[in-house]
């Protein structure tokens, strides 16, 4: 009866694994196909692809500028793209992380310097979040580095972004 129970056991542990290795296989075959679709990304789709992501993650507020995100990929692109369309000087940056009281801010200063290669002396105090035991929430996304935030002070070029906002959308988004 053991041996039985024991070989149900190990089936239903390698079905797992095979409908495991199945949808990996799966994943990795739509992503290609993605990756075709969208193809080599000119100057202007970059440049479109950053007033998008600015729309949606952007500060709104007029004169502060600024990005947030968790991914690595989308801060370095905003990094790149505020470098290179928006001309925004690198001494005029500053970062800032928002990080679980468990996580190392030594390690997330660490990370986001090297992505962006903004000196940590440009880094504003980390906001650690203290864990609260007796909340309700249960937080499934506690990002290994924090929430990343580029942000710069100019009116100007903050003004002009909000513009190609608002050109690219045929409207005003406040």
């Amino acid at each position: 009866m053991k041996k039985k129970q024991f070989g149900q056991k190990k089936g239903s542990l390698v079905a797992a694994d095979n409908k495991r290795q199945g949808r990996i296989a799966r994943t990795l075959r739509i992503r290609e196909e993605a990756k075709k679709t969208v193809g080599e990304l000119k100057v202007r789709d970059k440049f479109f692809t950053g007033i998008a992501l600015y729309a949606a993650e952007g500060n709104k507020g007029d004169g502060k500028a600024g990005f947030s995100n968790a991914d690595p990929k989308l801060i370095k692109f905003m990094m790149d793209w505020f470098l290179t369309f928006a001309e925004v000087p690198i001494k005029k940056m500053r970062g800032a992380i928002w990080l679980h009281e468990r996580l190392s801010e030594k390690n997330s200063k660490k990370f986001w310097s090297n992505l962006i290669n903004l000196p940590l002396n440009q880094f504003h105090k980390t906001y650690i979040a203290k864990v609260k035991n007796n909340s309700k929430k249960i937080r499934k996304n506690i990002h290994q580095y924090g929430v990343f935030q580029i942000r710069f002070s100019d009116s100007a070029i903050h003004r002009k972004i909000m513009g190609w906002i608002s050109a690219a959308f045929d409207g005003r988004i406040v």
